[in-house]
Order: structure tokens, then sequence, then C-alpha cells
């Protein structure tokens, strides 16, 4: 289907405010159709918003400190292309301001605000490399605390709607149901408990 790319812009500026950059989950995962298709290609397939849901809660929940930040992104045919940066901010006056990896994504607009499809890919040597470097700078700063880790202090600086101003209160916080994951096999069970 042909979209306007001005509805697409704007849905996927809504998209990722609420997702991205304001942290609430859960209404993100109503952006996308009942029936959408997600796959993440580190996690696995998700096939609804039900297991949207429950995978983005329970991921975000696994490393608390991980924001995204908009690096581009490209539009045609209702569909967008984006690349974007997985940041954690340095805890310790030591070593760098925070520490990067990358990922790539790319959204397929259904219409009426929705997206019905999307695929991502990222650097896990990159995620693996930078979580390593992170834990240092936690033990040297005295972290201990998961809460003590979710700083947001390095959004960019455009577009307006890719960063958060307000101190992060992200969803999964009211999630005490689901258990925070980092890896694939914890998803799974997840999934087969919520596929019943």
């Amino acid at each position: 289907m042909k979209f306007d790319r001005r509805e697409v812009e704007a849905e996927f500026a809504r998209w990722w405010s609420i997702g991205n950059a304001g942290e609430d989950w859960a209404s993100w995962a109503q952006l996308y159709t009942p029936d959408a298709y997600y796959i993440d290609h580190f996690w696995g397939p998700l096939h609804g918003r039900d297991e949207i849901d429950l995978w983005i809660h329970a991921v975000m929940k696994g490393v608390p400190e991980i924001y995204g930040v908009l690096d581009w992104y490209t539009i045609e045919n209702g569909i967008v292309t984006f690349h974007y940066l997985n940041r954690r901010d340095n805890p310790s006056d030591e070593g760098p301001p925070y520490w990067d990896f990358a990922g790539l994504s790319v959204l397929w607009y259904a219409g009426d605000g929705l997206w019905s499809k999307e695929e991502d890919f990222w650097d896990r040597t990159g995620a693996r490399d930078t979580s390593v470097e992170y834990a240092a700078a936690c033990e040297r700063a005295g972290l201990t605390e998961p809460l003590q880790r979710m700083t947001r202090k390095h959004w960019p600086d455009a577009p307006s709607w890719a960063r958060h101003e307000a101190p992060p209160s992200p969803s999964w916080l009211t999630r005490d149901n689901v258990p925070g994951i980092t890896k694939p096999r914890e998803l799974r069970d997840l999934l087969t408990r919520l596929r019943g």
C-alpha cells in the first residue's frame, strides 16, 4: 500500500517518542497491529501484540541502563529504516561518557497509526564488549542496584521527539510479574507460558 510520507514520518515520530524516548513500552506495544510479526535476530520471532509486549518489558527490565539513541532514518513506501545506538551511560569518572553498540531496524507501516512488521539487527559483539566495560565502570562507581544504573544523560540534540528530558520511568517498573531477561532461552520459557 502507498502511504503519504508525512503520515508515516509523523507516526514514526510518535512510535519513537512513546517507546524509545518515553519508555512507555505498554503503550508502544499497542502501536502494532494485533497480528504483527516482529523478528529480532538475537531474540527470535514474535507474533502479535501480547508477545511483543512481554518481550520488550522482559528485555528492557534485564538491561535497565540501556536506552535508544536515534542516529538516522529513511522512509520509502511506508517502510522506515533506521539506525540507532544502544547506549549505556558511564557511571564512573573514568573512561568515556557512554558506551554504544549499533542497531539497524526496518519497520512496516500498516496505516491508522499502526505497524505490521519489524525486523531488528544489532551488533552482538559490540553488546558483549560494552557490557564488560560497563560492568567494570559500575564496580568502580560502587553501583550494585539495577535502578541505580538507569540514567539517560546523552540524548541526541535532534529531532526533539527522539529525546526525553524527564527522569526515566519505564513501564516495566510496574510489571512485577515479568522478570528481567538477558538470554534467548529465558524468552522462550516466557513465550511458552504465554502461548499455553
